[in-house]
C-alpha cells in the first residue's frame, strides 16, 4: 500500500488516481491516516479482498474480539448468499479461491 501526504495527494491528484488503480493508497495529515482511496473497478470479489486487506492492515483485531469479528463476518455472508442464492459451500470456495 502506498502512503501520500495530504498535500501530495492535493499536489498529485492524477497520480494519487492512477495509483490507487494498481494498489490502495494510504492518505495522511500529519503523520496520521485520515482516508484510503482505492479503486471499486475489477471483480467484486476481487474489491472485496482488496478493502478486507485494508482494514486487517489498519485496523488489526486480536483474540476475542476477532473471533467476534469473524461471527460476524460469517452471518453476514451467509445471509448476503442466500440472498443471490449461493450455498455456503460455494461461499467458502469462491474465498479460498482468490485468496
Amino acid at each position: 500500500m502506498r502512503i501520500m501526504t495530504s498535500l501530495a495527494a492535493q499536489n498529485h491528484f492524477g497520480e494519487l488516481i492512477d495509483t490507487s488503480q494498481r494498489e490502495p493508497v494510504l492518505i495522511t495529515r500529519r503523520g496520521r491516516p485520515v482516508s484510503v482511496v482505492f479503486s471499486p473497478l475489477g471483480k467484486p470479489l476481487d474489491v472485496l479482498l482488496q478493502l478486507m486487506e485494508l482494514l486487517r492492515t489498519l485496523a488489526p483485531i486480536k483474540g476475542e474480539a476477532a473471533a467476534e469479528a469473524f461471527e460476524e463476518y460469517t452471518k453476514r455472508v451467509q445471509a448476503l448468499g442466500s440472498d443471490v442464492g449461493l450455498t455456503e459451500k460455494e461461499i467458502t470456495a469462491l474465498v479460498h479461491e482468490n485468496r
